[in-house]
């Protein structure tokens, strides 16, 4: 079943919450302002439900917080080096929102600050939330008129689905993803270090000072970047490493085996031993951001029930094509032409161990 409730205000316009219900014990709460999540309940291995998203109480506190909490990120996920990019010979200058230098998650009115159309798919099996956008032809310095749709499904077998579908009328470039913040611990239960990961990556993409990709793909093999084996993320966040040290820790862009994927397939596994909560990563997408929270700010908004923002609380699982492909010839393809479609799907899929 689906509930609607009103949350708030934006420039006037209503802000809603949707929550999505079955009979798995697990619940989806999604806000029509970024089309974001808002609230994950999750079982663990007692049964206990737990919130394991990190969010905030108010409209105000979204729009005042600058770490893009559970929103849906576009119309160009990560970061582009200097906010530019050339295509078909014509060079395009993007909002420099990232420390005044590079362009990230969208630019300075993304994707993730606008109010979504909503229509409602209830079902007692497998409820759905389908959410539209119009970007229109120049807005934040991009081509083209996108439109947008994002389907959230909370599945039978307590996955959440997430398919995202665009268009376009004039050559340009999109890399959608979900900025949730995950803490399979519940979202008040402190650091996510101890959570074990496990990446079907054998490569990932070196940074320099300013969190771009260098350009080269490097195996994980020997590196703090290797979860090809369950590890705690505490376990190698600190080694000697220059790519760590740029980013203050995880932050980086991780390469699936194989690349993309015609449908969706298993990715990864996130596991909390204190809850034995698990979730494991299904997606088509060629790639993964990892990012555990090393600028979450104590001086920006509380999280719900006036919890402390702090670093590595929390834990991002966003799937998504490399950043700054368009500038980079090797990386992957992130182009959209008027005859085709953009589409992908990443599924959470919960459970408990």
């Amino acid at each position: 079943m689906i509930t609607k409730r009103l949350f708030g205000e934006h420039n006037g316009e209503k802000v809603y919450t949707y929550t999505l219900e079955n009979k798995t014990g697990v619940a989806l709460t999604v806000m029509n302002y970024g089309a974001t999540i808002t609230k994950l309940l999750v079982p663990d291995r007692n049964g206990e439900i737990s919130d394991i998203i990190g969010g905030f109480d108010s409209i105000e506190s979204y729009r005042q917080a600058t770490s893009y909490q559970g929103a849906v990120i576009g119309r160009f996920g990560n970061r582009i080096a200097d906010g530019s990019f050339t295509l078909d010979g014509k060079e395009y200058i993007i909002a420099r929102n990232d420390n005044g230098v590079n362009h990230l998650h969208g630019g300075n009115v993304g994707f993730d600050k606008k109010i979504w159309a909503v229509e409602e798919q209830d079902s007692d099996d497998e409820p759905k939330l389908v959410l539209s956008l119009t970007s229109p032809d120049g807005e934040e310095g991009y081509p083209g008129t996108l439109k947008v749709t994002v389907t959230y499904t909370l599945t039978a077998n307590s996955a959440i689905r997430l398919n995202y579908k665009a268009t376009t009328d004039k050559r340009t470039i999109v890399n959608l993803t979900n900025h949730a913040y995950f803490n399979l611990g519940g979202y008040a239960s402190g650091s996510v270090l101890g959570h074990e990961l496990t990446l079907d990556a054998d490569a990932y993409l070196p940074i320099n000072e300013k969190v771009i990709p260098t350009g080269e793909i490097r195996s994980v093999e020997g590196t703090p970047f290797d979860f090809r084996v369950a590890k705690t993320l505490a376990k190698d966040s600190e080694a000697d490493d220059a790519d760590l040290k740029n980013a203050g820790g995880y932050d980086h862009c991780f390469c699936f085996v194989g690349g993309k994927k015609s449908e969706p397939v298993w990715r990864g596994n996130l596991y909390c031993a204190e809850t034995g909560r698990s979730m494991d990563l299904y997606t088509d997408q060629p790639a993964v951001q990892i990012y555990a929270g090393n600028f979450l700010n104590p001086d920006e908004p509380a999280f719900k029930g006036g919890y402390k923002q702090a670093k590595r609380t929390f834990v991002c699982l966003e799937t998504q094509h490399y950043p700054n492909s368009i500038n980079v010839p090797h990386f992957t393809d992130v182009t959209l032409s008027p005859n085709e479609v953009y589409e992908s799907t990443t599924e959470y899929r919960f459970s408990v161990k």
